[in-house]
């Protein structure tokens, strides 16, 4: 007769090598890697009570060894990413006070930079040329606008028109 071997504790094997699988997905997840833990356990437990059986019956270890070793891993790295968590809310009390003063400054920049802006547009077409030059200094602006709303006949500072080539026909 042939001896048969016995596969008692194989069924855990598989159940804890399914388990560790399912807990290393998990784990490797940043902010679900937190509640791998729990699996984790599990994996690691299904795999323990398999070894303890299979060691009094002599039968094969390969799926409960393998099952044992990524529950530990994926576990430490489920455990790893509660420490990386725990740094990380250490470190945002002060982040809305850091953001706002970023706020601040990117406006402060965007204003001042429309305050100096200067638009120069130039036009030139059958020998004509028309240039006009817009500032953004609001003294100069409501002066021009009185001018212009005035009917006055002069011609603005911002709209030149350069008649001094002669016209071709």
């Amino acid at each position: 007769m042939e001896d048969v071997p016995n596969k008692t504790g194989s069924n855990l094997g598989i159940a804890a090598l399914i388990t560790a699988i399912i807990t290393f997905v998990l784990a490797v997840i940043p902010c679900v890697g937190l509640i791998a833990i729990i699996p984790g356990i599990i994996a690691i437990v299904l795999a323990s009570v398999g070894l303890s059986q299979s060691a009094r019956n002599n039968s094969p270890r390969g799926v409960l060894v393998a099952g044992l070793i990524i529950g530990i891993i994926a576990s430490l790295i489920s455990v790893s990413q509660v420490f990386v968590a725990s740094k990380i809310a250490k470190g945002t009390h002060n982040w809305p006070g850091d953001i706002q003063n970023i706020i601040n400054d990117v406006q402060d920049d965007v204003e001042k930079n429309i305050d100096d802006a200067n638009i120069s547009i130039k036009v030139e077409s059958n020998g004509q040329k028309v240039e006009i030059n817009t500032s953004s200094d609001k003294k100069d602006r409501e002066q021009k606008l009185e001018d212009l709303e005035g009917g006055s006949t002069e011609k603005a500072d911002t709209l030149k028109k350069d008649d001094t080539k002669p016209k071709k026909k």
